[in-house]
């Protein structure tokens, strides 16, 4: 696999931020839209990598698009969520409960 800067720095980035660095692995894809990382690791560093409301990951990707521009190429990463993950995602539509509703459905 040929070096690319825009790799290696996310790679290391992410790998001194998760417990298990040896289990991440970054792949790099390039196409018409531009390069796309896509990382994988541990699904017990999912919740590091992807920080509290998102804000380690987008963070990581507004400094992968910097590394992109100074290389001249548009960088997108993905991560991609492990096999046997209990992530469910959020519904908008959902009613969101207040104390009283919740008491209620208890039956207290």
């Amino acid at each position: 696999m040929a070096n690319y800067a825009d790799r290696e720095f996310v790679e290391y980035l992410i790998k001194q931020i998760v417990n298990k660095p040896d289990s991440v692995e970054v792949t790099r894809r390039t196409d018409e839209m531009g390069v796309l990382l896509e990382v994988k690791v541990d699904p017990e560093d999912m919740g590091l990598l992807i920080g509290r409301a998102g804000s380690t990951a987008k963070a990581i990707r507004t400094l992968a698009r910097i590394v992109g521009m100074r290389n001249n190429a548009r960088v997108n990463l993905r991560i991609v969520e492990p096999e046997g993950s209990t992530h469910q995602p959020t519904n908008k539509d959902e009613k969101t409960k207040n104390v009283d509703d919740v008491v209620n459905d208890l039956g207290m």
